[in-house]
């Protein structure tokens, strides 16, 4: 298989960015103290932390350490006008990817090695992409934040620096914020299927049952979902449903991607951004 992709020439955050994740952006900047209470948690003992347990703990991607990855990663910046950060492969059961972007430290992208056994290549340039997008939207401060709620439970003291109510509010702007660097990954693959691929195999995927997977019956799945918002109860249930978690439940993500792919939005920015040959293409891998 090869193919080529058109890099976005000049491509804004903003052309692309999700409507839900610039309120909720909007709303956070708005609260008083916000920004005292972010330079509190992101002193140098946290930056220290996070970024001597990963380099401890994974494996940095370059053209010599799993070059096709960094390869990935190199052709996602280049469609994404971005440029590369670091990269690491962890060793871990969950299936997972976040990004993480420290102030006055390189940013990095970690992927956790059952994510990738559960993915094709083009499906991972996908999940690298979506992680791009954090950065290509400047959400480092908050994402970071939201990630040591998520990831340093009980490592870090959160309490008395940051209320439920207000680490409630920042876990539903990363919700938000998902949605956008969905459309990121949309992007940078040019395929909504590969970009829903990923959504169907989180929600129900493992390497043994991936080749069995049915995308259309997925996005039909998805579109079902979506249908239960047009009843009051519906869309209260869904709400409560998704308030506890780190990230929108996949079907709804899907259909937020079948949405946006068909949409004027998409097509205008992909023919008015596009420089071809942007990149050498895929290789026969």
């Amino acid at each position: 298989m090869s193919f080529s992709k058109s890099a976005l020439i000049g491509l804004k955050a903003d052309q692309f960015r999700h409507p839900l994740d610039l309120e909720a952006t909007q709303a956070l900047k708005q609260l008083p103290g916000l920004d005292l209470a972010i330079r509190a948690l992101l002193g140098n003992v946290a930056e220290q932390f996070f970024y001597l347990e990963n380099i401890a703990s994974s494996i940095l991607v370059s053209e010599q350490q799993l070059p096709e990855l960094h390869q990935l990663l190199v052709e996602a910046c280049k469609v994404l006008d971005l440029d590369v950060p670091q990269l690491y492969v962890r060793q871990h059961p969950v299936p997972n990817a976040y990004t993480f972007a420290m102030r006055g430290k390189q940013p990095f992208i970690v992927m956790h090695t059952s994510l990738i056994d559960l993915l094709t290549l083009e499906e991972i340039q996908a999940v690298i992409a979506h992680e791009l997008g954090h950065l290509k939207c400047d959400h480092s401060v908050y994402l970071t934040l939201a990630n040591l709620l998520i990831l340093a439970a009980g490592q870090l003291p959160m309490g008395g620096v940051l209320t439920q109510g207000l680490q409630a509010q920042i876990m539903n702007w990363v919700r938000c914020a998902e949605f956008t660097c969905d459309r990121a990954a949309l992007l940078a693959t040019q395929d909504p299927r590969i970009t829903m691929s990923v959504m169907m195999k989180l929600t129900g995927g493992s390497p043994k049952l991936a080749s069995q997977l049915n995308l259309d019956a997925f996005i039909a799945q998805a579109r079902a979902y979506d249908e239960v918002s047009k009843t009051e109860i519906g869309e209260m249930l869904k709400q409560l449903q998704t308030a506890q978690l780190s990230h929108p439940v996949p079907v709804l993500r899907a259909r937020e991607i079948d949405r946006w792919a068909s949409s004027q939005e998409y097509q205008k920015l992909i023919s008015e951004r596009s420089e071809k040959p942007a990149i050498g293409g895929w290789r026969n891998w």
